[in-house]
């Protein structure tokens, strides 16, 4: 197992990834624009990845749009774009059709709660189900041209057991139960930060998810 540079953020600037989330998927649900990230703060031009789920606050809470910067998991340890901006490209890919199937629109947005998910550590695995702790680590899969991710929260909000953790992860890529054992498709952890909106009624606008 081996890990990569370390990003780490400060609650501010963990708050500040969500509500630069929040102003991009408005900027392009409203208006088809790019939100510029402007004159970002330090820790935004840390070279990592970054993911954004946007869930719908009616109901069970419906996952409307989740999509990361890069282009597969493959790309986790790319340090070729900044922070800011791959908060920016992430939320237009969530709300776009190619995320959960449907765009998302106007009706929507005060109905949907935005979180981000900072990649902080990039794990490499030969042995995922040894490696992976629950609540600490993401899941990026790769394999038959396919990609999929989810947080590292997830699984602790869900009561997962690690291979159930890992066969829904192929799912979301789109490959079967198990494939993540396959030898041609590749298994990468992540450490990450997780922000979210908490809601109007709540005392901080923005919380930090912990296992």
């Amino acid at each position: 197992m081996a890990e990569a540079q370390s990003v780490v953020l400060s609650f501010e600037d963990g708050a500040r990834t969500v509500e630069l989330a929040r102003e991009s998927v408005e900027a392009f649900v409203r208006n088809g624009q790019r939100e510029q990230p402007g004159s970002m703060r330090d820790a935004f031009y840390n070279r990592t990845s970054a993911f954004v789920r946007l869930e719908s606050t009616h109901g069970r809470g419906r996952l409307r749009g989740c999509a990361g910067a890069q282009k597969s998991a493959r790309d986790l340890g790319s340090r070729d774009q900044q922070l800011g901006h791959a908060i920016v490209e992430a939320s237009i890919k969530a709300a776009s059709d190619a995320s959960c199937g449907s765009e998302v629109e106007a009706a929507e947005l005060p109905n949907l709660r935005v979180s981000v998910c900072t990649v902080s550590n990039l794990v490499l695995t030969d042995d995922p189900v040894e490696d992976i702790e629950l609540g600490v680590h993401g899941v990026a899969i790769d394999g038959d041209g396919q990609h999929g991710w989810m947080y590292p929260t997830l699984p602790v909000e869900n009561d997962w057991s690690v291979f159930e953790y890992l066969d829904r992860t192929c799912r979301k890529a789109g490959l079967p139960n198990g494939a993540w054992e396959d030898d041609d498709v590749m298994v990468t952890l992540f450490e990450g930060q997780v922000f979210r909106e908490t809601g109007e009624d709540a005392e901080e606008p923005v919380e930090e998810l912990t296992a």
